[in-house]
């Protein structure tokens, strides 16, 4: 399988204090992977650095065959990577149409690129509130939006961190059921959050990060099989 993302020996620091220490990892084209660990252990920072937002101090990351780990946030975004952050961050005096367009764009050249009606369809609750402002929506709603707008971008890969934390068990599961049809669809998507069970069920491999370092690697028939290492590296 073609490489999409490869990402070789990161190391990153804010000032003095180094927090990754020689992360590697590797997404395919059309796989979904995971970044798995406590809160606290690198997993943000290795998202941060693989969009620019905090530059790695030593390592390389190759994104479409490309190296990026130097590259500006707004020339990897254009390359077609694109965040669904953690705390949404969605633009709150722009209704919910208007920060959908506001993303617009075709980035892996679809034929059948994603569309604000498209969107719509994934989340009928976002037509629905259409006009109404980013501050007028729930954190399910807002979770949403920011899943549209990133996919409204129609990105090469998809990354959600912590894409379910603190939703409601209903909208969480409308969640995991948008990021499973994306799977089938194709879509590659790297995926940080806390249900190993249900990320399991979705995701193809996993990495889990220990204090900045790789501590495990491998695919989900290995991590269901061995239920201590989410005991270990990720439970509370």
């Amino acid at each position: 399988m073609t490489a999409l993302l490869e990402v070789e020996a990161l190391e990153t620091a804010y000032g003095s204090s180094q927090v990754l220490f020689g992360v590697s990892l590797s997404i395919g084209q059309g796989e979904v992977a995971t970044l798995l660990g406590r809160n606290g252990m690198g997993k943000t920072t290795t998202v941060r650095s693989l969009l620019g937002l905090t530059p790695a101090r030593s390592g390389s990351v190759r994104f479409r065959g490309e190296r990026i780990e130097a590259l500006a946030p707004d020339r990897i975004a254009r390359m077609g990577l694109a965040l669904v952050p953690e705390g949404r961050q969605i633009f709150p005096n722009l209704t919910v149409g208007e920060n959908l367009r506001a993303f617009g764009a075709n980035r892996n050249a679809s034929r059948d690129p994603w569309t604000q009606e498209r969107v719509y369809d994934l989340f009928p609750r976002l037509a629905e509130r259409s006009r109404n402002m980013g501050n007028q929506l729930s954190g399910g709603e807002q979770q949403m939006l920011a899943i549209g707008r990133a996919l409204m971008t129609n990105p090469h890969l998809l990354v959600l961190d912590e894409a379910t934390e603190g939703l409601a068990p209903l909208v969480r599961e409308e969640i995991w059921q948008c990021l499973a049809l994306l799977r089938a669809q194709g879509q590659t998507i790297l995926v940080i959050d806390k249900h190993v069970q249900r990320l399991v069920r979705l995701a193809d491999r996993h990495t889990i990060i220990e204090r900045g370092r790789v501590a495990w690697q491998g695919d989900s028939r290995q991590l269901a099989a061995d239920p201590s290492l989410a005991q270990r590296y990720i439970g509370v």
